[in-house]
């Protein structure tokens, strides 16, 4: 049964001269209780808020008087959708706007109970009202929490909007002008960094980046190629961001960029994304989420190959027409000699192997390199090739007419004796 037809139409007659007086203290008692509602200078403001209390307080009567219109009801649930789009657009949360309704539903039960109190209506009159009160408050707040909802949307996807526009400047080839960044970022609400650091991601495309669990603050464009999130000033933040980061993208590789002033921004992508490139190839190794920072050697060494292509070729020519094995045990014996400083005992410990074993293949390297070997640029020059031909990963195809190449990496074979 309809609730409105069981209560007395005569609390409608008694109600209906002290609608503003109950308006007034539905008003008082959200301002009390709600912060974020005390704004008695705002006068706009509350002739709003104070309109769509009297309209919701006089549909009510109208209802338990039985003439409530439908087309009254209906104008009352777009006065409070309104509300609900205004209050989202004042950047008040869901919450606190339900709050307000709660209480203000609560303050004007309290005067209804004091009119049934005086009207001696039964406890199935009172029973009814309190069935009416409830389904009328819980249509006001599901028209104010629809009208929210929607503004808070729309309002999500336009930042949304503005921050890949934001990311499209950034990282566009030509330099965009600082009050150019400046003002879209101000438009996107993310406050001008000091510092970035990019993190290019791999994985499967997507184009949800807004539903990621990212920490505040973090742009991100999935749908980039390779996907990329803009972190801003990362040396400032704690342990937990970064875990944070590392959670929100579970199972995808991903590398670090160098943190870079934020006109530098393009750097920090591209050197991520090459650290990224070098993960799928298994040069870098690494699950998760890698740092350049922590690979900045491989990262130079690969940041041209072709030029250390060429620089082997010519560095290690010596080693050209050795058989295959014996070339593996030989490099990998110079690189470890390099590292060690010319220690022979240094070099023994770390191939793990005999200092005998170690000259043996000294002398056979000082016949082949000659007074080359003590020369500092030489050494330099041989170090770098030979540490890109050891990192990790398939062969390197070396600038030399043949197809095999100059030194496959030598971390690969095992040292044994001789």
């Amino acid at each position: 049964m309809d609730p409105f037809v069981v209560v007395p139409h005569r609390l409608a007659d008694f109600l209906r001269p002290h609608l503003d007086d109950i308006a007034a203290e539905v008003e008082r008692e959200v301002q009390l209780q709600v912060p974020e509602y005390a704004r008695p200078a705002d006068d706009a403001y509350v002739r709003t808020i104070r309109a769509g209390v009297k309209q919701a307080l006089a549909l009510f009567v109208d209802r338990i008087a039985g003439t409530g219109r439908e087309r009254d009801r209906e104008h009352v649930v777009r006065t409070y959708q309104e509300i609900g789009r205004g209050e989202s657009g004042e950047g008040r949360g869901l919450e606190v706007l339900q709050a307000a309704l709660r209480l203000g539903g609560r303050a004007a039960w309290r005067r209804m109970m004091k009119a049934a109190d005086e009207l001696a209506l039964d406890s199935g009159e009172v029973a009814a009202l309190a069935d009416a009160a409830f389904t009328h408050m819980h249509e006001i707040m599901q028209a104010a929490t629809e009208g929210h909802t929607e503004a808070r949307l729309r309002s999500t996807g336009e930042l949304q909007r503005r921050c890949q526009r934001l990311l499209d400047l950034l990282f566009a080839e030509s330099s965009a002008s600082a009050e150019a960044v400046e003002e879209l970022a101000r438009a996107a609400r993310w406050p001008l960094p000091q510092r970035v650091a990019v993190i290019a991601v791999g994985g499967t495309e997507r184009e949800d980046g807004e539903r990621l669990l990212l920490p505040a603050g973090v742009l991100a464009d999935m749908t980039a190629h390779p996907a990329r999130l803009v972190v801003p000033d990362p040396d400032t933040t704690g342990p937990s961001h970064g875990r944070a980061l590392a959670a929100a993208l579970p199972g995808r590789p991903a590398a670090v960029g160098p943190t870079v002033p934020l006109a530098q921004i393009a750097d920090s992508l591209r050197w991520a994304a090459r650290a990224l490139s070098l993960m799928r190839r298994g040069v870098l190794r690494g699950e998760g989420v890698i740092r350049c920072a922590d690979h900045l050697s491989t990262l130079v060494l690969y940041a041209d190959e072709p030029l250390v292509r060429a620089l082997s070729y010519r560095a290690l020519a010596p080693l050209a027409g050795i058989p295959t094995p014996q070339r593996y045990r030989l490099a990998e014996t110079l690189l470890a000699w390099l590292q060690s400083e010319s220690s022979v005992g240094g070099t023994a410990q770390r191939l793990h192997i005999h200092p005998q074993t170690v000259r043996y293949r000294m002398r056979q390297l000082e016949k082949l390199f000659g007074d080359s070997l003590r020369d500092s640029e030489t050494r330099f020059e041989l170090e770098l090739a030979l540490r890109a031909d050891a990192a990790p990963g398939p062969p390197r195809e070396l600038s030399r007419p043949v197809s095999e190449p100059v030194l496959p990496p030598v971390s690969r074979v095992r040292s044994t004796g001789g």
